[in-house]
């Protein structure tokens, strides 16, 4: 009997991750420049410690205004409460995460590690390469 494809069939391994103590407009320069929807927040380590989101971008944005200057790191606005896949995980469970979910991407962990991330896109392009 054949297994059903992975995610780590499909996952993106070059990840662009934030630092926790990076200044919070330029994680948001960078979100923008790569036309990402957010990313993954590691530490100094490589453990994953949270996720920055546009959404959480805009709320640095809106503060910013309301005392005329920037300030605050990515560790000020990041979500640290993350949702993750595991690498292991057949594809159409995965596509049942994301179609229960808000998010547009999870990071993907193996052996309690980020190994890779993996975007609606990525499954998509996933499923249908199984129909070809």
């Amino acid at each position: 009997m054949n297994q059903r494809p992975r995610i780590r069939d499909f996952m993106a391994t070059q990840v662009v991750t934030l630092a926790p103590d990076l200044e919070t407009l330029h994680a948001m320069e960078l979100l923008l420049q790569k036309k990402f929807s957010g990313a993954p927040v590691v530490d100094e380590n490589g453990k994953l410690v949270g996720a920055l989101s546009k959404k959480d971008c805009l709320m640095a944005a809106l503060n910013a205004s309301y005392h005329q200057q920037w300030g605050g790191v990515v560790a000020d606005y990041m979500s640290t409460s993350v949702e993750t896949l595991d690498a292991n995980l057949d594809l159409v469970a995965a596509a049942e995460r994301f179609l229960g979910s808000h998010y547009r991407r999870f990071p993907v962990m193996e052996n309690g590690r980020m190994t890779g991330q993996i975007s609606r896109a990525d499954l998509l392009r996933a499923l249908a390469e199984q129909w070809r």
